[in-house]
C-alpha cells in the first residue's frame, strides 16, 4: 500500500475508528468490573505516573488487530515503549502506528471521564490519520485524514448507536484581534513534581500565571487570556484545539503518543505544532518550523480564518506562538539516549 490516495487512507481511517470503538467497549468493561473491586495500579516514575491492567489490556486489543491487519507496519505504544530496553525515538519514515491505549490514566482511577484512546498513523514521519476516542464523554470520537481530499470529523454515540461523521467547522473564525488576550489555554502540569527553583513544575507554574495575568501584569509577560484548562489529558487538550473548542496548548513533557492523533486532526483544520521553546536563533521574521513529533514540546494553535486586517491564518497563527513564547519559560524535557 502506497497511501498516496484518499481511498488508501480512508481505508485506515476506517479500521483505526472501529478500533477505537472497540477498545473503547473494552475499557467500559473494565470500569464494570472495577466496581466489584479496587482498580490496581503500579507507579512507573512516580505516584502521578501510572499504568493499570486497563492499559496495557487496551495496548494489546489495538497492538494484535493493528498486526493482523497490517503486518508491515511498525507499531509504537505507550506501554510497550516504558516496558521495553529501546527508550530511543524509533519512528522511521516507513508506515508506522503510533498508540496512546490511554490518556489519562489519573482520571480513570478517580473515575474522571476526561480519558482518551489515541491511535495515530504516520507517514514519512507526519502524522496522517488521528482518531482519538473518548469512551465515557457521550462516546465522542475524532477523526481525520490529513490529505488534501481528506477531512476532519467528530461523531457521538447516541440512543441508537453512533451518529453519522459530522465534519469538524472549517475555517474557523479569526483568532482574537489582540490574542492571547481572550484565547482559551490549555496546558498540563506533567509527571515531573521535583520542587526546585529551576524545575519544569515551577516553570510551568509561572507560565500559567504570566498567560492568565491582567495586560502588563508581571513586567509586561501578562496575557490575559480568557481562561485556563488541564484536562489530564494532552490527547483531550490537543484535539480540543484541533476542534477550535479552544485557541492554544501549551504542553511539554508528554510524549509522542500523547500528541501523533491529535496532531493529524489538528493540521487537517489547518491548526499548526510548533516546538514549545522558540528554535535557537530564530528572528521576528523567520517562518516557524513544525514541532518534531518525538521532541516532547509542543506549543499547538488552532485554524483559523483570515482576519479584519487581512492577516492569513498563518499570520495570526505565527504572531500569536511568538507572543506566547514571550510569556513563557523555557522547559527542560530530554528523551532517554
Amino acid at each position: 500500500m502506497s497511501f498516496s490516495s484518499i481511498s488508501e487512507l480512508q481505508q485506515l481511517h476506517d479500521f483505526a475508528c472501529k478500533l477505537a470503538r472497540r477498545a473503547g467497549q473494552y475499557l467500559r468493561g473494565e470500569q464494570v468490573r472495577r466496581q466489584k473491586q479496587t482498580l490496581v495500579t503500579r507507579e512507573k516514575l512516580n505516584s502521578v505516573d501510572l499504568v493499570t491492567a486497563a492499559d496495557e489490556g487496551v495496548e494489546k486489543l489495538i497492538r494484535d488487530a493493528i498486526l493482523a491487519e497490517y503486518p508491515e507496519h511498525a507499531f509504537i505504544g505507550e506501554e510497550s515503549y516504558s516496558a521495553g530496553e529501546e527508550k530511543r525515538f524509533l519512528l522511521k519514515d516507513g508506515p508506522t502506528w503510533i498508540v496512546d491505549p490511554i490518556d489519562g490514566t489519573v482520571s480513570l482511577e478517580f473515575i474522571v471521564p476526561m480519558t482518551a484512546i489515541s491511535i495515530g498513523f504516520c507517514v514519512n514521519s507526519i502524522p496522517t490519520v488521528g482518531v482519538v476516542f473518548a469512551p465515557f464523554i457521550g462516546g465522542s470520537l475524532y477523526s481525520a485524514i490529513h490529505h488534501s481530499e481528506g477531512g476532519a470529523w467528530l461523531s457521538e454515540f447516541g440512543p441508537t448507536g453512533p451518529s453519522t461523521n459530522l465534519p469538524i467547522v472549517s475555517p474557523p473564525p479569526p483568532l482574537p484581534k489582540d490574542a492571547p488576550k481572550g484565547c482559551l489555554f490549555f496546558g498540563e502540569w506533567g509527571k515531573d513534581r521535583r520542587d526546585s527553583p529551576q524545575s519544569n513544575l515551577v516553570k510551568k507554574s509561572s507560565n500559567f500565571i504570566n498567560m492568565a495575568t491582567e495586560i502588563g501584569g508581571r513586567d509586561g509577560k501578562g496575557g490575559m487570556v480568557h481562561g485556563i484548562r488541564s484536562l489530564g489529558s494532552s490527547t483531550m487538550d490537543m484535539v480540543y484545539v484541533a476542534s477550535g473548542q479552544g485557541d492554544i496548548m501549551f504542553e511539554a513533557g508528554c510524549w509522542e503518543w500523547d500528541v501523533c492523533g491529535g496532531i493529524a486532526i489538528l493540521l487537517q483544520t489547518g491548526g499548526i505544532v510548533v516546538d514549545s521553546n522558540p528554535p535557537a536563533n530564530i528572528s521576528d521574521t523567520d517562518p516557524i518550523p513544525m514541532a518534531n513529533i518525538g521532541g516532547r514540546r509542543y506549543l499547538a494553535i488552532r485554524g483559523c480564518s483570515t482576519d479584519s486586517d487581512g492577516r492569513s491564518p498563518r499570520e495570526q497563527q505565527e504572531a500569536l506562538v511568538r507572543e506566547v513564547w514571550k510569556r513563557t519559560e523555557r522547559l527542560n524535557y530530554e528523551r532517554p539516549m
